[in-house]
């Protein structure tokens, strides 16, 4: 049977005390000890977290890379896909064209131009082999583009209304006003040899006349931009904007009669 003693009583306490310093001690050293548990786990999160992070960089650069390649790939598909209905276009326009004319054209391709700048020409892919000669008459549904000057089995050089040496007899329209229209190498021709007193007014439309050989009559030629007065002051002249952009045409008529 436990005594209360003074020697009991006083090794209780010393216990008691024993525990709670200990305790104590626990509790004073757990934020270090934590703090050394977690410092490396918050190390060791970082790393994880990087590695992650270069894992999936690497996984959307590819996969980016990927829809990049597909994204090229269509846009290419579309690009094709407009240039043949652009092309399907302009044929069938050239087809509509050709039906209602009253002479017999051959359709050819614009497959070259001059490099020089001091002619306008461009090359097409028919020549006498399929019944292209000199002298024949090149248009377009929207007017006429120039003649044939060179021909071999298989091309074509064609000058354009806008070279320097092509000239052909032409009328205004409204006013039946007859002169010559020549070219200047740039995208406007000129129309000479228009008396003083000449019926000429900006936005007439000017036509072939029939007059020069080869040329049918009634070609549309442009449409007058501006009408000024010769340095001799006995004529007048008229500048005209050719109804055809002659930069930018790929498929033609050649006029065979």
């Amino acid at each position: 049977m436990f005594k209360v003693t003074k020697k009991n009583l006083i090794y209780a306490v010393a216990v008691i005390g024993g525990i709670i310093l200990f305790s104590s001690a626990i509790l004073s050293a757990r934020p270090q000890a934590c703090a050394i548990i977690k410092s490396p786990l918050v190390i060791l999160r970082v790393i994880t977290g990087e590695i992650k992070g270069i894992i999936f960089y690497h996984k959307n650069l590819v996969e980016n890379q990927r829809l990049n390649n597909q994204i090229q790939l269509l846009q290419q598909k579309i690009n094709l896909l407009q240039e043949a209905y652009l092309e399907n276009s302009r044929l069938n326009d050239l087809i509509q064209f050709k039906k209602k004319l009253p002479y017999k054209v051959i359709a050819v391709k614009v497959i070259g131009r001059s490099p020089d700048n001091w002619s306008s020409m461009v090359i097409i892919d028919k020549g006498s082999s399929s019944g292209i000669k000199r002298d024949l008459v090149v248009l377009s549904y929207l007017g006429l583009l120039g003649r044939v000057i060179e021909v071999s089995s298989s091309t074509a050089k064609v000058m354009l209304i806008n070279d320097p040496n092509m000239a052909v007899s032409a009328i205004v329209q409204r006013s039946r006003q007859e002169g010559l229209i020549s070219g200047t190498l740039g995208s406007s021709l000129v129309m000479r040899y228009l008396p003083k007193d000449c019926d000429i007014k900006v936005s007439d439309v000017v036509i072939t006349s029939g007059l020069t050989e080869n040329y049918p009559k009634g070609l549309l030629i442009g449409r007058v931009t501006d009408v000024g007065e010769e340095f001799s002051g006995l004529s007048r002249y008229a500048i005209v904007r050719p109804a055809v952009n002659l930069a930018t045409i790929e498929e033609v008529l050649v006029v065979v009669k």
